[in-house]
């Protein structure tokens, strides 16, 4: 190659350097934080976990590659949530992924400036984590699992399932906003179904045992489970009590009824995650959670364990089949 030519070949690379530069340049790896309130080692969480990074996935956002995910699980302890949220706002991530009230309040106790996305969580306006479901106002938004007023379609599943209930003891999460409205709401409609109501706390297993226990020596009892992390942690220990003492029981989620629980009505958990990655991902990409409307369930799970109520000596009417959605 002739002098001139060749200099003209390298003046013609080096004009492209510059534009060439930053298309060669790596991707900024993006933060992730997502607080989980529930047992890591349940069935369920993993499975909600899973379907999660799979919608980011299909959104092209891959755990190792783009996004870096500071996953924490809390295993409904109210002290660790607040540690592990504070580790969390710490980390000043992109956004946080909270799962459950009790860490949607730690998390905004913990911050004020990092986007929030969160699920499963019951009427996030009444428990003052939005403004409203259309304009969230702050920095966070998300999928609410129920206003308080579905509370009451639990104890009219366990009167129309068992219509021999006069009693029903609710067990609840008197530390957390969700179940005190909760059970506010059960209380409230208790005297038109005829039903006794008794608040039972969410506390350690001993506790649990102890007050369930008591409750049952009288008849005609049944139980009803709110929705809450601590729900998740003792959700076994509450489905053997109930068959231990052959209470008819309603829960808010149909993984209770898979694990042996008589009936469930509620929103698709899976769903809600999946969702949830959406909403990250375009949080990523530039918007705002004050932009984004806090969404609500457009359809609820009924669902019945045939081999439980069989158990019980159970009958149930045709509209309550198992498995049905409403």
């Amino acid at each position: 190659m002739r002098r001139r030519d060749f200099i003209g070949v390298i003046g013609g690379m080096a004009a492209t350097w510059p534009l060439a530069a930053p298309a060669q340049q790596v991707q900024r790896i993006r933060r992730l934080g997502v607080l989980w309130s529930i047992p890591a080692d349940q069935p369920d969480a993993q499975a909600r976990h899973a379907a999660f990074l799979q919608a980011l996935r299909q959104l092209g956002w891959t755990e190792g590659g783009n996004v870096q995910i500071e996953a924490r699980w809390s295993a409904g302890d109210a002290a660790i949530t607040r540690k592990q949220a504070a580790e969390l706002a710490a980390l000043t991530p992109d956004v946080i992924l909270a799962i459950g009230s009790a860490g949607v309040a730690a998390i905004l106790q913990a911050t004020r400036s990092v986007p929030v996305v969160f699920a499963v969580v019951p009427d996030p306006v009444g428990s003052g984590f939005v403004e409203s479901l259309a304009e969230p106002g702050g920095n966070a938004t998300g999928f609410m699992m129920f206003e308080y007023d579905l509370s009451a379609k639990w104890l009219e599943l366990l009167k129309e399932i068992a219509p021999t209930v006069t009693r029903a003891a609710v067990l609840r999460d008197a530390a957390i906003t969700a179940g005190i409205g909760q059970f506010a709401v059960i209380q409230s409609v208790a005297r038109s179904f005829g039903i006794d109501v008794k608040a039972i706390n969410l506390r350690d297993a001993a506790t649990i045992e102890s007050s369930v226990a008591a409750f049952a020596r009288a008849p005609n009892g049944g139980l009803i489970l709110t929705a809450s992390a601590l729900s998740a942690v003792h959700r076994d220990l509450i489905i053997s009590l109930a068959a231990k003492y052959r209470l008819p029981a309603t829960y808010q989620e149909r993984s209770y009824v898979a694990a042996g629980g008589l009936v469930s009505y509620g929103s698709n958990f899976l769903d809600q995650h999946r969702r949830a990655a959406v909403y990250v991902d375009r949080i990523l990409k530039g918007e705002k959670p004050a932009d984004l409307p806090v969404q609500a369930p457009t359809k609820y799970e009924l669902i019945i364990n045939l081999k439980t109520a069989k158990r019980l000596a159970l009958k149930y009417h045709r509209r309550c089949s198992p498995g049905s959605t409403r």
